[in-house]
């Protein structure tokens, strides 16, 4: 009956072949129907191990080309979970200036984070090919603006934000806190940046009534419209329903919602704008940008030579005969400015409202929303209708 020789018997022999009864290598491997470099493995396989170094052992080579060195993956993830927003470009960089050896592949960091389960395949979505990325050539040729939410404070109240972004630089211009989104604070603000950086070009806002008349009742000039008209600023807006023009600061706040604002109260607005202006302050001097290749925003910067206006008048718009007053609606709906009676809605009954005395016009705000424009009545001739009635 013929018995199967297994593969370490077949291997034991050749070897036996060759050291004990002297045939060559050469005949021994064409016996077997092997190479002559197999049989030599197989005598050195013996030599060092004896039989048991003849068993079948895995062809898995000792080193992955690509695989991460443990303590380089351990630093990987130790550095993900102080820092859950950090991605694997940003990863990279981090490790590079950690002076980590060697620096891992982005493609290497991303296999590292799915298999500790720390990225979501669906997560992250994918951007639409109709959007088309854009920038200025330099620096104060364009600032993105507007007004975000979510500073929460301890007594319950919420504060705004008026933020701006210059848009090659991505560096932080703007980053105002207010208890109520005015056009008056709005502006201050905005008058602000441009004393500590200059006047831009252009500004890039959304419809907002702090921002345009442009769907007011009337096709008035809002106090930020005439800031830019006498700074010689080109006020860009949006389409209207097309939020992407603004993806830059839309973005923005997102980082700052989620590094600052998320799960945070502060004690009072001065805290607020001092927690505020410290985060900015790394955001524009120590963390550095994907889009502009890893680099900070300052290092893009550059303020404007010549400098804003030395007049605080010329930024803020302000001239002769204009002010700024508050009022409370009465509870029929009725607020009284210099004898002159506007109604305003019962529906706003107590609240308190700002009027902006502009020339021969009144503007009412409530917040952003400009509610009416209205001649502004002669005082002297009011007195007197007041007085014949009283008689």
């Amino acid at each position: 009956m013929l018995v199967e020789l297994s593969v370490v018997e077949q291997r034991y022999q050749a070897v036996l072949a060759v050291i004990r009864d002297g045939v060559q290598v050469v005949e021994v491997a064409r016996r077997y129907d092997v190479s002559r470099q197999a049989v030599h493995r197989w005598l050195r396989w013996y030599e060092d191990q004896g039989l048991p170094g003849l068993v079948d052992r895995s062809h898995r080579p000792p080193r992955c080309s690509h695989q991460m060195e443990p303590a380089v993956e351990v630093w990987v993830l130790e550095a993900r979970r102080r820092n859950p927003e950090w991605g694997p470009r940003r990863l990279v960089h981090e490790a590079s200036r950690a002076s980590v050896d060697p620096v891992p592949s982005r493609s290497g960091i991303y296999r590292a984070l799915k298999r500790a389960g720390l990225i979501d395949p669906q997560g992250r979505r994918r951007r639409d090919a109709k959007f088309k990325r854009w920038e200025r050539g330099g620096a104060m040729e364009l600032w993105h603006m507007d007004v975000v939410g979510g500073v929460l404070l301890a007594d319950g109240r919420e504060c705004k934000v008026l933020t701006g972004l210059d848009d090659h630089s991505r560096f932080v211009v703007c980053a105002g806190l207010m208890l109520r989104a005015t056009s008056r604070a709005v502006c201050a603000h905005f008058a602000e940046a441009m004393r500590c950086h200059g006047v831009p070009q252009e500004v890039l806002t959304d419809n907002g009534k702090v921002f345009t008349g442009r769907f007011g009742l009337r096709d008035t000039e809002v106090l930020f419209d005439r800031i830019c008209r006498e700074n010689g600023i080109d006020h860009l807006l949006t389409a209207p329903r097309r939020p992407t023009t603004t993806g830059k600061i839309e973005r923005f706040h997102r980082t700052l919602r989620q590094e600052l604002l998320t799960g945070r109260v502060f004690d009072d607005l001065e805290a607020a704008q001092a927690g505020l202006d410290d985060w900015v302050r790394t955001y524009n001097t120590d963390r550095p940008h994907s889009a502009l290749g890893m680099v900070t925003p300052a290092s893009r910067f550059t303020p404007t030579p010549a400098g804003p206006p030395a007049d605080d008048s010329a930024l803020l718009g302000e001239r002769a005969g204009e002010e700024w007053i508050s009022r409370r609606v009465a509870t029929n709906g009725i607020i009284s400015v210099s004898w002159q009676q506007i109604s305003c809605g019962k529906h706003r009954a107590g609240r308190r409202l700002d009027v902006h005395l502009q020339g021969p016009t009144l503007q009412i705000w409530d917040g952003e929303e400009l509610i009416k424009t209205v001649l502004r009545t002669n005082d002297k001739e009011v007195r007197k209708k007041h007085a014949a009635r009283a008689s």
